[in-house]
């Protein structure tokens, strides 16, 4: 390994069937006042809701509710639950949901005592928080962002067009976080299917980059190998405990930065899936999908070495008679036909994208230099319309 880094981690998490037994325990560090945030009503449906309200209560705590948290949580939003965090002084922001429940309540945590407008000073500007920040705890519910053990935070501005992420430092992480495997089960397959592409894709994200022989590459190769391997599982059988517990451990793995130690890391596809998300919102894990196979297939031909061990290690390729690049090509059509197997969008016209959005999506897209070749606004465009195409 050849970086230099430091590494922390601050986030306690309790995972299995009985994390929820140890809620109190992980509230008891906290002050009395908590505001809870979670999505539409799901965690209603399914009696989430009524064990976390239990818990509070027979814990002592002052609830107050944010609701309606949405797949892509606005800064309209934002500002609105800063209000309810500022007028009731809470002590913890409780988060009960998905990757962008836990996202809104980091954004929330430390903007709702900022001096000034948060989109400009966070999300535009890249500040980091001086101002107090609320403490975040965290219950998982559907496995693929990583946010319960990361501290990063997404928000969209509709006015703006923009969908832009924040990774804070550790004070903004989760204290903590309750993984239940089986509070995922009653996610709908098209969500499932997202978090895992989702998963899939922070991985490669970071290891598609650097030269050396570095650790975190074989971390990534062995978390890649067993989505794939419990996707299909669960794909099968939405309720296979095994597999989807799998599926959470290697999501909250694959993005609470330990696979990316000592790389350069790249990014690229989620700069470009969350420009797509700003203009459709669309989910998230198929905006990267959509727009994956253009620009891996635009970078390869710069990292056949790294493509080429990507298909031997992750997807088993046989090497015989073949030459390095057949190799690497190979191993991004094993990944396609995976891909296309648990039923992830190949094609961006099927997330609302059309041909008169390419050029704004184009704009609206950060260009990175940590892979293998940094894109120009010209490829960017030309990978949305290979995907629009596809």
């Amino acid at each position: 390994m050849l970086g230099n880094f430091k590494y922390s981690n601050p986030t306690k998490l309790y995972f299995g069937d009985d994390a929820m037994s140890y809620l109190p325990e992980a509230l008891s560090g906290f002050g009395e006042k908590v505001m809870l945030t979670y999505g539409g009503g799901s965690i209603k449906r399914n009696g989430i809701y009524d064990d976390v309200i239990r818990i509070l209560r027979e814990c002592g705590k002052t609830v107050v509710e944010d609701a309606g948290i949405m797949s892509n949580p606005t800064v309209d939003k934002l500002y609105e639950g800063c209000r309810i965090a500022r007028e009731n002084d809470v002590d913890l922001i409780l988060a009960v949901g998905g990757g962008s429940t836990i996202d809104y309540a980091k954004a929330v945590s430390v903007s709702a005592w900022c001096e000034g407008d948060p989109w400009e000073k966070y999300f535009l500007h890249m500040e980091e928080p001086s101002n107090r920040i609320i403490p975040v705890g965290s219950i998982l519910t559907m496995a693929g962002t990583g946010s319960e053990m990361n501290g990063g935070s997404v928000i969209t501005n509709h006015e703006t067009k923009l969908k832009i992420g924040h990774v804070f430092g550790d004070n903004v992480m989760p204290k903590f976080s309750i993984l239940n495997p089986r509070f995922t089960f009653s996610v709908p397959k098209y969500q499932m299917v997202a978090g895992i592409y989702d998963i899939f894709n922070h991985i490669s994200e970071q290891y598609f980059s650097g030269e050396d022989d570095n650790v975190s590459d074989y971390i990534s190769e062995a978390l890649m190998k067993s989505v794939v391997r419990n996707s299909r599982i669960a794909i099968d059988d939405p309720e296979d405990y095994e597999a989807r517990s799998n599926i959470m451990w290697a999501a909250s793995w694959a993005l609470n930065t330990f696979v990316g130690m000592g790389k350069s890391q790249d990014w690229e596809v989620h700069m470009i899936g969350q420009a797509i998300g700003a203009y459709t919102d669309a989910t998230h894990g198929m905006t990267l999908s959509a727009v994956s196979l253009p620009y891996y297939s635009r970078i390869l031909p710069f990292a056949i070495p790294k493509f080429k061990r990507f298909a031997i290690e992750v997807f088993g390729v046989d090497t015989t008679g073949k030459n390095d690049e057949d190799i690497a090509r190979e191993g991004l059509c094993a990944m396609e036909s995976w891909m296309k197997e648990i039923g992830v969008v190949m094609s961006a016209r099927n997330i609302g994208v059309t041909e008169d959005m390419i050029e704004g999506i184009a704009d609206a897209t950060f260009l990175l230099d940590g892979g293998y070749k940094k894109l120009t606004r010209k490829d960017v465009a030309e990978i949305l319309r290979e995907s629009l195409n596809a």
